[in-house]
């Protein structure tokens, strides 16, 4: 899975026994092993993990600081024969007459380097002043260990030469805790991925402000944060340590493990290095903080090849398929929707008052004028239409300032039409029902087209829907005739005042709407709001905004087939247009706008990650990857229309507004993208 920018990390907390350093030596060989197996590439300890955290005065032991150097040289073996990656473990060391806390850092049977423990917490129940010295007081740049000299120091970053994007910053505990951490200062020099080594002990409430600690860093850092404490197993004389071991990245917890286990602790997961890229260089202050001399650091960067992992799910063994395709993380179908009801609930009411507050000041600052606003009977139409009404209630504006115009052309289905009308007339705006039929049919006929073939002559707008319905629906295909509607209420819209827009980003993306048609408004409150969201947010007005009829017509219209409704519909509405016949499920066009806006991901690792979540419907791969060729046809074919959009309000992290998250040439070619998932 390197291929597609994902590192396997993993966090443990094996058993020990405080100051059995043989043992302890056995029970992380024992984890290297198990580690192995699941092809995890960078493995981390707890503090002191060879010793244990709580051996308190016997640090000053000699027997325990050589048993401890012992037990490091076991390990170092071992990780030369059972683990391929990168281990990392907590170990005291004896040097320039000073103990310190000690994070020592092997790969392929070799110690690449010691990193020391920078803050010593030295209150409440810490004394680790007691016994050792800060990092900041080694004199000596080298360390030796069994006549090898070893670069020591807290400047020291370990670099892949070949995984592009992956650095490796080391912090211990208390670190961490600092007001300004030394993974901040590895992190703007280069650290991708940062590893604590902790014993951070267990009290009411530590747990969660620790988790968001871990989380905060990742995202500050912009990295992947691996985060392993001490378990069960340290001394209970005083306090009480849970094993909690965490894995963060870019601000997101991705995995956590139980606490008070009483068994080894591995935690296995993948991070993105291609996110953490894209996102440090799209963050430009990120990389500007280094134009603050205080922030720069001079680093010892020490250099390896990581290479494969060799055990049976090995990611980059030649012919091991079905290894390279495993995906430890959560991959989320619906990227834009929260899981958790509670968590939906509180973010659709977070958008819906953005919605609201956009068009409001924007009301104000062009004055009392006449609001026109176009409603067809869908979703998109529908919460443009409520914003605007709660809108008009926030600035004490009557509603029937806003003028709804429901527009039936010729492909209007009698659902929809009942919709609109019912709805307007329950919300208390000025209704008006402008067929628009006649208007299209002598627009087609000045411009000499023919729609679907058939002769205008001598037809009226009777005789012409029922021919209309005599086409075959494997015809139904006229550009020009769907434009002339879409056009047409554009026209209708514009002439009746300051009109608010109703298009949604997945359409956007998708250019599903006509230039100058339904495209065009001045003020778009659904301009950022992805359609896979939208329904939810109509369903959520309808059960916290409105009440009676009105509710029981939102919740109708969230159940209604998706539809722009401009080709004929045939004999009792049974051939309605589908848009996601056309362009594809939304949920998956949402799922690549996702992942190709947010963190520019390549069309291979689209289709890798869209393999690993799960949809509302099943698709089979080929399937996919066909409307994913779709889909960035679309994208870029369709620039020229998102270059002159309208103003709306940015409510998430994708937004496609010319003036701000998105530009592009409007002539830019999709062959690069295109290439790499070919039929």
């Amino acid at each position: 899975m390197l291929q597609h920018g994902f590192l396997r990390v993993a966090p443990a907390s094996p058993r020990l026994r405080v100051a059995d350093c043989t043992y302890n030596s056995e029970r992380i060989i024992h984890l290297m092993q198990r580690a192995e197996s699941e092809a995890v590439r960078i493995l981390v300890f707890p503090e002191l993990a060879l010793t244990g955290y709580t051996c308190a005065d016997l640090f000053q032991s000699i027997p325990l600081q050589e048993g401890a150097v012992s037990a490091l040289l076991r390990v170092e073996k071992a990780s030369g024969s059972v683990f391929s990656g990168v281990v990392v473990v907590g170990v005291p060391l004896w040097h320039d007459q000073q103990l310190f806390n000690c994070a020592a850092i092997m790969h392929r049977g070799k110690i690449l380097g010691i990193v020391p423990k920078t803050y010593l917490p030295n209150y409440k129940e810490f004394y680790e002043d007691r016994w050792f010295a800060p990092g900041t007081l080694a004199r000596s740049k080298t360390i030796t260990i069994d006549k090898q000299a070893i670069p020591f120091g807290v400047d020291l970053l370990f670099e892949a030469t070949d995984v592009p994007g992956l650095s490796i910053g080391v912090e211990i505990c208390e670190d961490l805790w600092a007001p300004i951490p030394p993974s901040s200062y590895q992190a703007l020099h280069g650290a991708t991925v940062l590893l604590n080594l902790s014993a951070s002990n267990d009290l009411i409430g530590k747990s969660p402000y620790r988790l968001q600690l871990v989380a905060n860093q990742s995202g500050r850092c912009v990295a992947a944060y691996v985060y392993a404490s001490c378990g069960v197993d340290e001394s209970t004389t005083d306090v009480v340590y849970g094993g909690h071991c965490i894995v963060a990245e870019n601000s997101t917890i991705l995995a956590e493990s139980k606490r008070f286990q009483r068994e080894d602790q591995l935690l296995p997961c993948d991070v993105d290095l291609d996110r953490l890229r894209v996102d440090r260089l799209r963050t430009g202050s990120f990389s500007d903080a280094l134009s603050n001399p205080l922030l720069r650091r001079e680093y010892n960067r020490i250099q390896f090849t990581l290479g494969a992992a060799s055990g049976r799910f090995g990611f980059l063994r030649p012919g091991d398929a079905a290894a390279s395709r495993t995906l430890l993380r959560t991959v989320d179908a619906h990227p834009f929707v929260p899981a958790g009801q509670d968590q939906l609930r509180e973010r659709c009411e977070e958008i819906f008052h953005i919605q609201v507050t956009g068009l409001a000041k924007r009301l104000e600052h062009v004055g009392k004028t006449p609001l026109a606003i176009g409603i067809s009977g869908g979703l998109d139409s529908t919460l443009a239409l409520v914003v605007a009404c709660r809108t008009l209630d926030a600035l004490g504006w009557p509603r029937s300032q806003l003028k709804a115009l429901t527009m039936p052309g010729f492909g209007t289905t009698n659902r929809t039409r009942a919709n609109a009308l019912a709805l307007m007339r329950e919300l208390g705006v000025a209704a008006v029902e402008a067929d628009i039929r006649l208007l299209c049919l002598e627009e087609l006929r000045t411009l000499q087209h023919a729609p679907f073939g058939i002769d205008l002559t001598g037809l009226d707008v009777e005789s012409f829907t029922r021919n209309l319905r005599e086409v075959p629906p494997e015809r139904c295909n006229d550009l020009v005739f769907e434009n002339v509607q879409a056009r047409m209420r554009t026209s209708l819209l514009m002439n009746s005042g300051f009109v608010i827009g109703t298009g949604d980003v997945s359409e956007l993306a998708l250019g599903w709407c006509t230039y100058n048609g339904d495209h065009m408004s001045m003020y778009n409150p659904n301009v950022s709001i992805p359609k896979t969201l939208v329904k939810f947010l109509v369903q959520w007005a309808a059960e916290n905004e409105f009440s009676g009829e009105s509710r029981r017509i939102l919740q109708d219209i969230v159940a209604t087939v998706i539809s722009p409704e401009l080709l004929p519909t045939g004999a009792d509405d049974r051939n309605i247009q589908a848009t996601e016949m056309s362009i594809g499920p939304y949920e998956l066009a949402d799922f690549f706008l996702f992942h190709f806006l947010r963190y520019g991901a390549t069309p291979e690792k689209i289709l890798f990650l869209a393999e690993h979540a799960t949809f509302d419907a099943n698709y089979a791969p080929a399937e996919i990857r066909k409307w994913l060729r779709v889909f960035l046809k679309r994208f870029f074919a369709n620039q020229f229309k998102r270059s002159c959009l309208p103003d709306g309000p940015k409510v998430g992290s994708i937004s496609l507004s010319p003036r701000g998250d998105w530009r592009m040439p409007s002539d830019a070619q999709a062959t690069l993208w295109l290439d790499r998932v070919k039929d």
